[in-house]
C-alpha cells in the first residue's frame, strides 16, 4: 500500500531508535521522505525543538538484514 503525504509513520534511525514521523514526499510504495522532531534537547530555537529530515527512506521489508534507516 502506497503511503500518503502527511501520513504518520515510524522511522528507525541508524542507531535503531524509533521516531514518530510524518511523510513529506512519496517516491514509490517503498520509498518516502520523512520529518520528525529532533530528540536532541540542544537543538532548540525560538520556534521550539528543531526538526530532522530523512530522504529516500525505504520500507523495513526492503532493508533485509540492515540495521536502521528504514
Amino acid at each position: 500500500m502506497k503511503p500518503n503525504l502527511g501520513q504518520k509513520v515510524v522511522f528507525c534511525d541508524a542507531k535503531g531508535k524509533d521516531h514518530e514521523s510524518l511523510v513529506t514526499a512519496v517516491w514509490s510504495e517503498t520509498c518516502i521522505n520523512v520529518v520528525y522532531v529532533s530528540p536532541d534537547e540542544s537543538k532548540g530555537d525560538t520556534y521550539g525543538r528543531q526538526i530532522e529530515r530523512q530522504t529516500s527512506v525505504t520500507h523495513a521489508t526492503v532493508m533485509g538484514q540492515a540495521h536502521g534507516n528504514y
